[in-house]
């Protein structure tokens, strides 16, 4: 006896077969292109904390913002990688009376928009401006740009977080006596590999590296050799290349791009080149922000305040050097944050002044950015986190 072929079933069988076949692959795709978005801002008149948004990446609609927890100055935010956590620095020069900001944490409702406050601790430093978790998600790390210093906290099995394990002050100052008149951290990121972390700071014209172990949460100096750092540029934050060869420093003061080597053995950075953010003889006051690495390696993206742009460049495979292709303006003013969605395919422009969130389509074969006319009203918008629901 022969088996039985799918094109021998009669043919109402067949139509069945195919409407519940299109109904599952229907929602099995409406669930895997469903993404929250959370924005951190700047609380004050429009904004009372943490926003999140859905997102679907199937279509690129971005339904309205809505207040996911109330937070004083929440501006920078981290997602744990297991997707329960949420935390966020309070950036603030007070906190109970002392010379600090703080650190909280959340719990994530992935059936509601809400946030649930589990606790929070002292930053040790004000004005604390960035927040990442270690791949391991033991570990929540933090920079404070006014205290100029880097701490980190052992998360504990509720998600929430223990006093500080490593409090590090930074000295030292820069070529700016303006703005470089003393040391100001300004991002912390932590390597694939769990090993080192990386530091930039803007006060020391310097991208420090410091031993991280994920065993006890600890962060020690390293004293692997810096890179060399152009005077008075001023790095602010930074971007591994997927290929962990690789990394890119955003320079706020002097609007380039810095190219870098890693060697994640040693836990070392060599600087290979740098390059503009800007058009040439653009005479704009201006200052760059964010920057990211799109997930095929392939671009890099840089945010510029004042000229009110995302600046796509082109990686060369082979150097790690980059090639301008687009200078894409964000559709309002100040573009402090952007995130590029899991899938590679948006990006998402924060415009901090102007008050909203504007979509892009991310061109895959050459990287530009196409805006798709999808936007929403975020008050004073600072940095965009995707979670996958």
């Amino acid at each position: 006896m022969s088996a039985l072929r799918f094109y021998d079933l009669p043919s109402s069988l067949l139509r069945t077969a195919a409407i519940f076949g299109c109904i599952f692959s229907t929602v099995f795709a409406t669930d895997a292109a469903t993404h929250r978005v959370y924005f951190g801002t700047y609380t004050g008149k429009n904004s009372q904390g943490i926003y999140c948004s859905d997102f679907d990446a199937l279509t690129g609609q971005l339904q309205p913002a809505v207040l996911a927890a109330e937070s004083a100055q929440p501006s920078f935010l981290a997602v744990h990688p297991n997707g329960r956590y949420l935390y966020a620095v309070n950036e603030l020069n007070d906190y109970l009376g002392k010379s600090a900001g703080a650190v909280s944490a959340f719990k994530i409702d992935r059936k509601s928009t809400q946030l649930t406050p589990i606790n929070q601790q002292s930053s040790g430093g004000s004005g604390p401006c960035h927040v990442v978790v270690d791949p391991a998600g033991t570990t929540v790390l933090i920079a404070n740009y006014a205290g100029g210093s880097v701490a980190s906290y052992r998360i504990q099995p509720d998600g929430g977080l223990g006093p500080a394990v490593s409090f590090v002050q930074h000295s030292g100052k820069g070529a700016n006596p303006q703005r470089q008149e003393g040391p100001h951290a300004h991002s912390i990121y932590v390597d694939a590999a769990g090993r080192y972390a990386i530091v930039a700071d803007l006060g020391l014209d310097r991208m420090l590296v410091y031993r991280f172990n994920p065993a006890d949460s600890s962060l020690t100096p390293h004293n692997a050799p810096l890179a060399a750092w152009a005077s008075g540029a001023g790095p602010r934050h930074f971007a591994f290349h997927p290929n962990g060869r690789w990394g890119y420093a955003i320079n706020e003061m002097a609007s380039t791009v810095t190219a870098l080597a890693y060697d994640k053995a040693k836990g070392q950075l060599t600087s290979l080149s740098s390059i503009s953010t800007l058009p040439p003889g653009l005479t704009l006051d201006t200052s760059t922000a964010e920057i990211f690495a799109h997930p095929s390696g392939k671009f890099i993206y840089g945010s510029n305040r004042g000229h009110d742009s995302i600046a796509v460049f082109q990686v060369d495979p082979k150097s790690g050097s980059l090639r301008v292709v687009q200078h894409q303006p964000t559709g309002g003013k100040v573009p402090r944050g952007f995130g590029i969605d899991p899938t590679g395919r948006w990006l998402l422009a924060a415009n901090q002044s102007s008050g909203s969130v504007v979509v892009f389509e991310i061109d895959r074969k050459n990287g530009t950015l196409r805006p798709t006319g999808e936007s929403i009203a975020v008050g004073s918008p600072v940095s965009v986190h995707f979670l996958r629901l």
